[in-house]
């Protein structure tokens, strides 16, 4: 059963698969890199990432460039997509200027019942907050319930762990893959948690669609299925 969702990964990695450097991705950027990151946001209906990922990379709300804002109001868009973020728990900063910057889109949590009453309502007060499952995260009713808010083009950005249960559970559409010509990150693999009980699962195959290279750094675009098909 496909989502309603069309949703797109944005990962970077060295040469030796790591994921990061000291905790974070701008060690293995560039600026084209960092275009790339600009420009899918700039097309997404909403950013969808782990909470560790917010805390690591410290995130803010999006921000776009003028010519991307009157792109997406011409198109009958939001000016700028708001961020979703994935949390079991719901310890997040609430001080942090994703959820307390003036003037941004408020931004999204996804959560389960486990994280309690007392802290949803919280949550509440500082974003629109999506229960969706008992114990865990139901990603699969996440994106149904994003795909009703009318957020069909979803961005995920990570964590690795995130990104391994999208791909668990066939909910991955498009892998855009930065390989960066460094070796020695942190041990950390773009998608986590995808081994299974000893290690063993079935393979999840994609289809290389696009190769482009800046200097040493190249671009991959790999699909799970045809956008067509979505």
């Amino acid at each position: 059963m496909t989502s309603p969702t069309w949703v797109v990964a944005n990962m970077v990695a060295g040469l030796d698969g790591s994921a990061a450097v000291d905790g974070r991705v701008a060690g293995l950027s560039n600026d084209a890199d960092r275009a790339l990151f600009q420009q899918l946001r700039s097309e997404a209906d909403v950013v969808l990432v782990g909470a560790g990922t917010v805390r690591a990379e410290r995130y803010g709300p999006v921000t776009l460039t003028d010519a991307q804002v009157a792109l997406r109001i011409e198109a009958g868009r939001a000016p700028r997509p708001p961020i979703a973020v994935v949390t079991g728990s719901l310890r997040l900063d609430w001080a942090a200027p994703l959820f307390s910057a003036p003037d941004t889109p408020r931004p999204i949590v996804v959560t389960c019942a486990a994280a309690g009453e007392a802290a949803v309502g919280q949550a509440s007060e500082h974003a629109d907050v999506m229960v969706v499952g008992d114990e865990t995260v139901d990603l699969r009713a996440a994106l149904d319930e994003l795909a009703r808010r009318g957020h069909s083009q979803v961005l995920t950005e990570g964590g690795p762990a995130l990104l391994g249960e999208l791909i668990a559970l066939d909910l991955l559409d498009e892998l855009r893959l930065t390989l960066a010509p460094v070796v020695g990150g942190d041990p950390l693999p773009i998608a986590s948690g995808l081994g299974g009980a000893g290690g063993l699962r079935s393979l999840t195959t994609f289809t290389l669609a696009e190769v482009r290279q800046d200097g040493d750094h190249v671009f991959l675009r790999y699909l799970t299925r045809e956008p067509d098909d979505a």
